[in-house]
């Protein structure tokens, strides 16, 4: 069966970090581009990053440029997300979810993604 269970999420002060972890298994992992998703309350779900297992590829949305880092270890079909100076309006529960790399990936649509974890709550106070 295919899964993607993500972790590292919580509590975090302003201007602090998180590392969020997504552990997929069951597909071949190199075929497909990982992404990272949030939906915060009373928002729509919105793409943050990407990155394509195969060759490194990164996207990132514009509210995370420069805050936020995507990497992946091939070793441990794992990819994180690392989120540094974090705002109180990155709260939201974080998915990562998985996308063919010979789509679209890049433009995190959601419709474009095939695989869904159950999500990880971030929450930062303001």
């Amino acid at each position: 069966d295919v899964q993607l269970v993500e972790s590292g999420g919580g509590l975090e002060q302003a201007g602090g970090s998180l590392r969020l972890s997504c552990a997929e298994s069951g597909f071949t992992f190199s075929d497909y581009a990982i992404g990272w998703f949030r939906r915060a309350p009373g928002k729509k779900r919105e793409g943050v990053s990407c990155i394509s297992i195969s060759d490194g590829t990164t996207y990132y949305a514009d509210s995370v440029k420069g805050r936020f880092t995507i990497s992946r270890d091939n070793s441990k079909n794992t990819v994180y997300l690392q989120m540094n100076d974090l705002k109180s309006e990155d709260t939201a529960v974080y998915y990562c979810a998985a996308a063919s790399i010979y789509g679209d990936f890049g433009r995190l649509r959601p419709s474009d993604y095939k695989f869904w974890g159950q999500g990880t709550q971030v929450n930062v106070p303001s």
